[in-house]
Parts: structure tokens; C-alpha cells; sequence
């Protein structure tokens, strides 16, 4: 512990010893953590040995409150004393504000666990104020600072001592050595991984960048130059008392937009320094930011004029490299020339290239990243001439250009294959064109392996022999790992993809099965994939599908399942008439005279059908291809195979119904085929794979009240429920969370996982969990939360606090639930106590400036329960500087969701009367006004109940006459909805206080139709109609009297 901490700590004091502090580095970070781990465990690993006393405390300063201990300690305002005390009556932990002294592993293992969140803060300033913790613990003869730390020596001077404790002491020592060694590995380790520059790379990036600088908007810096002129013969400028920690040089940079920065390189990476001292001009060599790992990246981060003007000098260098390319004869040069050409690129003493760019070739640098891979472009366009000059060398084809890419596609990572792969999203048109990656070449000058040679001689065979010789051609092609990326493409580099998919047009059934095999193979390969739909593979295997030879079939469905995964093959699929083709493979028994039971059908005729069901899961990602999948009657066919007990067939056929469910029209099918019960059935698979595509495809279909019906009439809701205990499957998880978020929008349902704890399960998922697993979790507890006894529940489980957390997040999605949730536990009083405390009712006032109209109708509904609940709610709610402000601006949004549930909170605020005259002095009135004129139910009736209570203040009622808003409420009384009458009612009870908005409301018709809702059982809106009818009453006689007195 005594040597890590001395040798691989790396302290602000440029010596090893002194009063300086850890750097704020991965590798201290790290240290720290180790130490915490160990000290934590100690005291269970290690009971009898946590009881040593040590000989002189370990004291610093902490930031931990008194108030923070508990049981097991005397605590006192400014001080804390713990009951555990040594054998002279001394407690083993002194706490008197800010010092603290501990003397056993046990107290130190306990402080650990009080400071929580802070630990790591506590064990930094324990160590910065404890530099030799072994000495302090042990004694100074076992002093690592200054005496040979080994565990001989160590060992030896405990068993000289007299001490009874010795023994304890010994194994003391010995786990003290054993951190220490352990931590010595962890730096090397961590050392082991860091990217190390050296002189020349240094050298070279400073020299590039000094190219680029001068005068001008144009370039990158103004100037950049070394603080000394002086080189050491090992290419360093540093001191040599500074070349001891790595250091390389010092550069003063000057950007166009910052002062100049005085900038340190070393092997670990490039740092801004202290600066020059302005009396002396010596360079204060501490360090004052972050590490970054090369002088491009660093000057990037502080300089955006850096940044712009570097890409502008990349993009005008990239289009004339392109140009030169475009200029070039497309006939390929001949050896001489292709060998004159490579020569003058990876020449290094004659090449233009050197003296403008960095040479990319066998050197030193490609020992590490390169300054920056963007002016890596600058030479490549040049290489790929030299690579094609060796396709053609070869006997190879050049491959076809690819159109320029456009960034910003949407991109996910293929789980087999573990190779990026685009999806497009539902609302992504089919006629779009997916973002073709960078197409990766063989280096022209790398190592190639023997494989690389070998597969081409191979690919010559398939070119020119005959039928035998194409076979065993095709046979020790397979022989290869086709796994493995240098093969796959060496097969495409050397033209062997066009032979392959050629020999898919011969008449001979082993060519054709043995250039599946392998197409089947490589095509995991996102760029294979491309290249084979380039080349008109994939037409050609929809046409095998018609094939008489089972095998074929198969290879041939397996294969368009591995390259139908992005858009454009599988719009190729669908125009070649493959959809049809791939459903007709579902119907096991069509060429079977066996009756049509799973169990008796041929195996090959499962085989078939599996290998269908994959291809047209990767083709169901396309809104077009499924309606084609259903209108060839898919979906009987998937119904009827997923009654089988084949796993590997289940797999593909639950997930194309997933995938499908999306629809409507899907979801209305799997009901009438009762295909639901099938799902419920295998969520008690042994397979997580079968279980996460049945959960998911039960999330598709539970929008529908009848299949989450069905779902708890089969008994799938106890399986779902159980599945929330096996966390360790992430995709499995979300699946599972989102079926249950669905299925509880149902009230049965909700009782049913109330009575198999899912609940309890639910809040403990709150934490530690991705965002995709969080949405639906919260999702489901906001439908939970809907019932009093889940409320409850919720609270007692701890689960306000983690709610009341994620409101801080960005996540649209999540965002929407969680203030749902937040706005249903809000409802108990109890809940909103600690709602409050939280300071959850400001989180949920500051979504309301969140730019999606979703999230602000979600926060808004969710307030409206908070300010009911609370306390004192007119107070709280003025303690939000601007935030009533910021209400009424609200009712100037376009969406009528979030118009309707600020409304709602207009119609809380305005109780509380200081309140509802700052919202008027806002302009509450005219804008509510303007609203009338709708047609949305669910908006007139908090608009409604809003303009009742604004009415409670001033001349607003004469004002919303004034504003024109009496007419249009009338008409609400038209309505079919009792909630809208309702609210109408009041709404103009309140209004017909003033003489000419009853006059109004008598021209408009509104006595007629009060009159009819004076019968109404509903008893508020009896007294609202019966109130209003009698102020218009009221107006009319006292007229008559005036005219007839």
C-alpha cells in the first residue's frame, strides 16, 4: 500500500514526497476505488483482524456531519465518539468537526459505509493527510518510505517484537503487502492500456500544424512554437529533471480566439500548464486540466476557430484528392507504373505527401492513434488507386463506386453477428436509401496472411475449372474460417463474390449448395451484404426458393435472412415476388402426406419453414413487406407453426409476429387465429431468447383491451411477473417490463400483479437499470398508482424518492411516464409529503419548459394532483420565480393535450386568490377567451372549470364577456359528454352574475338547454343550471320592473 502509493499515485508535487495532493486522474481514480473495495470488505473478510488497533491514528479532515452517525456511536453536535474503545478506554473513532481520527480497519470499514455517495472524497483526504498509512499502522520500523518494503522483512520484525498481538499483526502486515501488490498491478495494468506519445510524433504534429499557421481566417493558428530551441539527442526539449516524468516538451500556441496557451507534452498526453511566471519567465510545470490524447484533440477542445478552420482545411484538401482521382484514366496502370506509384506514397524522403500530411505507413505513429483521423482521408483516396492496381495485379475486379454517403442514419448493433447495422425507424420511408458504410479495403502495403493468397487461388479455380474442380474449389473454400472478417473480405477483394453468386445460375445442385454454404456465411458482414445486393444476388436466391431440392431452399431463405437487414435488400425481396416465395416455405406440410401435426412433420419440411420464418423476420422491418406478408397469408401459416415444440423454429416465427404487431391490422388477426395463447405458453420456455420475443410481442398487441384480456384469462400475466426477477438479460427485461406496462393499463390485471408482488419487484427496478428497461417500469407503476392499495404500496417500498430522481432526465419517453407516475402517487397525501421534500413539485414546473408538447401535458396533469395535495399550495406555487408566468403563456401552445391540462392547473392555481390575481395581471383572461372555440370535449371542460374559477376575481367575469367567451360556452352544452356539461354550467352560473353576459346567453338559446340539465341526476350540475337559469330570471324581472314600474 505504502510503495503503490509512493510509486504509482501520481501527486500534484512533482517529487515523490511533500504536501501535495492526488491528481484528479483515472489511475488515482482508480487506486482510490481498489482501496475501497478492500476497506469495505475488511471488516466481514476479516473480523479478528479489523479489531487491530492501530499504533497512531489516521487523521484528516472530513466533510461528514455528525448528524450522520447512528447506532454505535456517542454523538454530540460538533462531536462523535464511538462506543467500540480500545484496551485503555480510548474510542477507536474521534470525530470533533472537521477532524477526524480512526485507529481500527473496522471503524474505517463503518465510516466508509456512512459516507454513502461521498466515500470517495473521505478516502482521497484520508490518503493526501496520511502519505505512509503502513507506518501509521503498523509502526514506523515498517516505514515503506524509507526502508526495503518487502514481506521477509516485514514478517521479521513482527516476530522479534514481544507483543501478544503479533500474530494479529503478522497477518496484518501480510494483507497490507498484499494490497500493495495488488495495487502495483492495477497501475501496471492501467499503464499497459494508456496511449504513449514519443519525440517524433510530437515532432511531426507540431511541424504539420506550424504548416497550417500564419496570418488569416483561413488557418488554424496564428502561430505555434517550442519554449526552447534546445533538442537533447533523444528528441526532447524538456529539462532532464522533467524528462524523469515523462515530460517531452513545452509549446506556446496562440489560436485566433483564445490567449495563448502554454502547453505541456509528455508520454501520457498533451496538458495546459501553469504558464511562464511573468517575472522570470520559467514555466510553471503543474497541471492545470485534463489530460487529452494527442495536440489536435486538445487544441479542438479549446478552440472552437481551431476546430472550424481544421475542417475546412481537411474538406478542401479531401475534394481536391477526390478530383485528382475523378481525373485519372479508368483503365488500371501497369506494374511499373502501379509500382512507381506505390513507391512515391510510401516513400519517405521524397514524397509530397510527407511534407504536407502525416505519413500513415510503417513508422512509429502507427504505434498509436493518429493527431487527428480525419487527415488520415487525405491520403487514402490516393492508396485505393494502388490497392485496385493490385486487384487487377491479381485477377481480382475493382469494386463498383459507391454514391457519396449522407451522415445521420439511424444505427443499431446486429446481436449475432456484432457488427454495425442500420434499421431504419416505422416512420422512415421505404424509398429512402439506407447510409452505406465506409467501404474497408485490404491495405495495398499490409501484411497480407496466407489465407488472403490462398482463398485467391481458390477463387481462380472457381473461375476456370471444370465441375469437379469448381466443387473441391468450393469444399476447401469452407475449410476456411469464413467467420473471421480477412477472409470474408478477401473472398469480395479478389473477385469472388461475382463467381459465387454466378455459379448460383448453373444447373449443377452441388455448385449452387456449395456457393450458398459460404454466401450464407461471409454475408454476416454488413459490407458483404451490400456488395451481394450490388451484384444482383439476392433476385437470384428469391428464384431458388422455387426450387424442387429442400436444401436449397433453405440455403437459400438463410442467406436473404442474413442480407435482408437493411432497406434496400428487402425492398429488392418484395419487387422480385420473395415475400410470396418466403411465405409459401411456412406451409410445412404442403409437400407432405403426412396429416399436419408439428410432431409428424418431415424433418427437412421444419427445416424449411424455420429457414422461411428467419428470412421474413428480416424482412418484416419494412412497413410494405408486411402488409405483402399478410396479404399472402402469413399470418395462419406463423399461427399454425407456433404451435410446435421446435425452439430454433419458434424463435424466428415469434419474432416476425413481433415485429408485425406493430399494426393494427396484425394485431386484429392475432386475436381472431388465438395466437395469444401460444405466446402466454412460451414465456415458460427454458429460452431467454423466446421469452424476450413473446414478452415483446405481447407489449405490441396489450394496446388492445380484449388481448390484455386474453393475456390473464391464459394465466401469462404470473409467468411475466417472474421474469422480473432475472434481471441479467437486459433485452429480455424491457421486453418483459413493457408487456407488463401494457397489460396494466387493465384494472384486473393490476389486482393480479398486486397479488404476485410484480410491484414490489417494479420499484426495486427504478434504479441501476437502462433507459429502455426504466421507460416501461415507470410506465407500469404509473398504471399501478392508478388504485389507492399500489399508492400505498409504492410509498412504503421507497419508490417516491427514485420517481422523483428520474425527473431530471432527457429521455422524452421516460420523461412522459415518470411525471405520470409522480402525478398518481401525488394523489395520497402521505405520498406528496415526500413529493415535497423532494422537491419534486419544482422538478415537475420546470418540464413545463421542455420542448416536447408531451412531456408538458404529462408534467401539467401530474401538477394538478401536487397542488391539490399540498400543503400550503398557494404559497408554493408563488415560491416558483416566473412559474405562473410561465403557466399562462402556455395556453398559447398549439396542442390541444397540453392546452386542456393547463387548464387544469389554471383551475387549481386560481383557489388560492393572491394567485388568481397574478394570473390575471398575466393575462390569463384574454387567452382563455380565445380558446373557447373548440371542439375537443376533453379541452371545453377544463377550459370550462378554468374560466368558473377565473370569474372568482374582479371584473373578470364582465372581462370574459368582454372577450367574446360566453357564446361558444353555450354551445358546449351540446355535448354528449356529462363532464363538459358539467363544467359549463358552473362556468356560466358564474358568468351570468353580469347583466350582459345573460343577456348573451338568452340570445345564444341557453335557458332551453339548462333547463333539460335541471333534471340531470348528476347534483352539481343541477345547482350550476338551476343557479344560472335563476340569475337570467333574476336580470329579466328586474328589466320588466324597469320598463313597467
Amino acid at each position: 500500500m505504502g510503495v503503490a502509493l509512493t510509486k504509482s499515485a501520481q501527486w500534484t508535487t512533482a517529487a515523490g514526497f511533500g504536501t501535495g495532493t492526488l491528481e484528479i486522474t483515472p489511475l488515482n481514480e482508480g487506486i482510490l476505488k481498489e482501496i475501497i473495495m478492500f476497506v469495505e470488505s475488511f471488516i466481514y473478510k476479516h473480523p479478528q483482524e479489523a479489531k487491530y488497533v492501530f499504533v497512531e491514528p489516521l487523521e484528516w479532515k472530513t466533510n461528514l456531519d455528525p448528524s450522520a452517525f447512528e447506532s454505535g456511536y456517542v454523538v454530540s453536535a460538533t462531536t462523535v465518539k464511538s462506543e467500540e474503545v480500545d484496551k485503555n478506554g480510548q474510542p477507536l473513532l474521534f470525530l470533533s468537526v472537521p477532524q477526524i481520527k480512526i485507529r481500527s480497519f473496522g471503524q474505517l470499514s463503518c465510516l466508509l459505509f456512512i459516507a454513502k455517495d461521498t466515500k470517495l472524497k473521505e478516502a482521497q483526504a484520508c490518503i493526501e493527510a496520511n502519505r505512509n498509512p503502513v507506518a501509521k499502522i503498523l509502526g514506523m520500523d515498517y516505514n515503506t518510505m524509507k526502508e526495503d518494503p518487502s514481506i521477509l522483512n516485514i514478517l521479521d520484525k513482527i516476530t522479534k517484537e514481544d507483543d501478544p498481538e503479533s500474530e494479529v499483526k503478522m497477518k496484518m502486515a501480510m494483507l497490507l503487502e498484499e494490497l500493495d501488490l495488488h495495487l502495483l498491478n492495477y497501475s501496471l495494468k492501467h499503464a499497459s492500456l494508456e496511449i504513449h506519445l514519443n519525440p517524433v510524433t510530437i515532432k511531426k504534429d507540431i511541424e504539420l500544424l506550424k504548416h497550417f499557421s500564419g496570418q488569416g481566417e483561413q488557418t488554424v493558428l496564428e502561430s505555434i512554437e517550442y519554449t526552447s530551441d534546445y533538442e537533447f539527442s533523444n528528441g526532447c526539449r524538456a529539462p532532464p529533471w522533467r524528462q524523469l516524468h515523462g515530460e517531452i516538451c513545452y509549446v506556446l500556441v496562440k489560436p485566433h480566439d483564445v490567449e495563448t496557451l502554454c502547453i505541456t507534452c509528455c508520454a501520457e498526453g498533451v496538458f495546459l500548464n501553469g504558464g511562464k511566471t511573468d517575472d522570470e519567465g520559467e514555466i510553471n510545470y503543474e497541471r492545470k486540466g485534463a489530460i487529452y490524447k494527442d495536440l489536435v484533440t486538445f487544441l479542438k477542445h479549446k478552440s472552437a476557430k481551431f476546430s472550424e478552420n481544421m475542417s475546412k482545411q481537411v474538406s478542401t484538401r479531401l475534394t481536391e484528392e477526390q478530383q485528382k482521382v475523378k481525373d485519372q484514366p479508368k483503365k488500371a496502370p501497369k506494374k511499373k507504373e502501379a509500382d512507381a506509384l506505390h513507391k512515391s506514397i510510401t516513400s519517405s524522403n521524397k514524397s509530397k505527401l510527407e511534407n504536407n500530411q502525416i505519413n500513415f505507413g510503417k513508422n512509429q505513429m502507427t504505434k498509436r492513434l493518429e493527431p487527428s483521423v480525419n487527415w488520415k482521408t487525405d491520403v487514402d483516396f490516393k492508396v485505393i488507386s494502388v490497392r485496385d492496381t493490385q486487384e487487377k495485379k491479381h485477377g481480382g475486379r475493382p469494386e463498383k463506386s459507391t454514391p457519396p454517403v449522407s451522415p445521420g442514419r439511424a444505427q443499431l448493433v446486429h446481436k449475432n453477428a456484432d457488427k454495425t447495422e442500420e434499421i431504419p425507424s416505422e416512420s422512415s420511408s421505404e424509398s429512402e436509401e439506407d447510409e452505406e458504410p465506409p467501404d474497408h479495403r485490404q491495405e495495398a502495403n499490409a501484411d497480407l496472411p496466407s489465407e488472403y493468397w490462398q482463398i485467391q487461388k481458390l477463387v481462380k479455380y472457381l473461375k476456370g475449372g471444370n465441375q469437379t474442380a469448381t466443387v473441391i474449389a468450393l469444399c476447401s473454400m469452407r475449410d476456411f474460417n469464413l467467420a473471421q472478417e480477412t477472409c470474408q473480405l478477401a473472398i469480395r477483394d479478389v473477385g469472388g463474390l461475382e463467381v459465387l453468386i454466378n455459379l448460383l445460375d448453373t444447373d449443377e445442385v452441388k455448385c449452387k449448395i456449395g456457393s450458398l454454404k459460404i454466401l450464407k456465411e461471409i454475408s454476416y458482414n454488413p459490407q458483404i451484404r451490400r456488395n451481394i445486393v450490388d451484384l444482383g444476388g439476392l433476385p437470384v436466391m428469391v428464384n431458388i426458393l422455387d426450387s424442387p431440392h429442400k436444401i436449397l431452399k433453405c440455403l437459400a431463405a438463410e442467406t436473404i435472412a442474413n442480407v435482408a437487414k437493411f432497406r434496400r435488400a428487402r425492398r429488392v425481396v418484395r419487387h422480385h415476388g420473395g415475400i410470396t416465395k418466403l411465405v409459401a416455405l411456412l406451409d410445412c406440410a404442403q409437400n407432405s402426406t403426412e396429416p399436419a401435426q408439428a410432431s409428424l412433420y418431415d424433418e427437412r419440411d421444419v427445416e424449411v419453414a424455420r429457414c422461411g420464418a428467419l428470412a421474413l423476420w428480416s424482412c418484416s422491418k419494412s412497413y410494405a413487406n408486411k402488409e405483402a406478408i399478410r396479404k399472402a397469408g402469413g399470418i395462419p401459416l406463423l399461427a399454425q407453426l407456433l404451435k410446435t415444440s421446435h425452439e430454433n423454429m419458434l424463435i424466428p416465427v415469434v419474432g416476425t409476429l413481433q415485429e408485425c404487431a406493430s399494426e393494427e391490422s396484425y394485431r386484429a388477426a392475432i386475436k381472431a387465429e388465438r395466437i395469444i395463447e401460444n405466446l402466454v405458453k412460451n414465456l415458460n420456455s427454458e429460452n431467454e431468447q423466446l421469452q424476450e420475443h413473446c414478452a415483446m410481442a405481447i407489449y405490441q398487441c396489450a394496446e388492445d383491451e380484449e388481448t390484455r384480456d386474453l393475456v390473464r384469462l391464459h394465466g401469462g400475466l404470473k409467468p411475466l411477473a417472474s421474469l422480473l426477477n432475472k434481471t441479467d438479460n437486459k433485452e429480455r427485461l424491457a421486453a418483459v417490463t413493457g408487456a407488463i406496462w401494457k397489460c396494466s393499463i387493465s384494472k384486473e390485471n393490476v389486482t393480479k400483479f398486486r397479488e404476485y408482488r410484480a410491484i414490489e419487484t417494479l420499484v426495486g427496478l427504478l434504479t441501476d437499470q437502462p433507459e429502455e428497461v426504466l421507460v416501461n417500469v415507470v410506465g407500469a407503476l404509473g398504471e399501478c398508482c392508478q388504485e389507492y392499495e399500489n399508492r400505498v404500496l409504492v410509498r412504503k417500498c421507497g419508490g417516491i424518492q427514485p420517481l422523483v430522481n428520474l425527473l431530471v432526465g432527457i429521455n422524452q419517453a421516460l420523461l412522459v411516464n415518470v411525471t405520470k407516475a409522480v402525478g398518481a402517487c401525488a394523489v395520497e397525501p402521505e405520498s406528496m409529503v415526500i413529493i415535497d421534500r423532494l422537491d419534486g413539485v419544482r422538478l415537475l414546473w420546470s418540464l413545463l419548459k421542455n420542448p416536447h408538447p408531451d412531456v408538458k401535458a404529462s408534467a401539467a396533469w401530474a401538477l394538478c394532483p401536487c397542488i391539490q395535495n399540498a400543503k400550503d399550495a398557494g404559497e408554493m406555487v408563488r415560491s416558483f420565480v416566473g412559474g405562473l408566468e410561465l403557466v399562462v403563456n402556455l395556453l398559447k401552445s398549439d396542442n390541444k393535450e397540453v392546452l386542456a391540462s393547463v387548464c387544469a392547473v389554471i383551475t387549481n392555481i386560481a383557489k388560492d386568490q393572491e394567485n388568481l390575481a397574478v394570473i390575471t395581471d398575466h393575462g390569463v383572461v384574454p387567452l382563455l377567451s380565445k380558446l373557447a372555440n373548440t371542439n375537443n370535449d376533453k379541452l371545453r371542460q377544463h377550459l370550462a372549470e378554468a374560466i368558473s374559477r377565473c370569474c372568482m376575481w374582479g371584473r373578470n367575469k364582465v372581462a370574459f364577456g368582454e372577450h367574446k367567451a360566453v357564446a361558444p360556452l353555450v354551445r358546449y352544452l351540446k355535448s354528449n359528454d356529462t363532464n363538459v356539461h358539467r363544467a359549463t354550467a358552473q362556468a356560466l352560473y358564474q358568468l351570468s352574475e353580469d347583466a350582459n353576459n345573460c343577456i348573451t346567453m338568452h340570445e345564444n338559446g341557453a335557458v332551453k338547454l339548462l333547463l333539460d340539465m335541471v333534471g340531470s341526476p348528476d347534483q352539481d350540475l343541477q345547482e350550476a343550471a338551476a343557479g344560472c337559469i335563476s340569475n337570467i330570471r333574476r336580470l329579466a324581472l328586474a328589466t320588466e320592473k324597469a320598463r313597467y314600474p
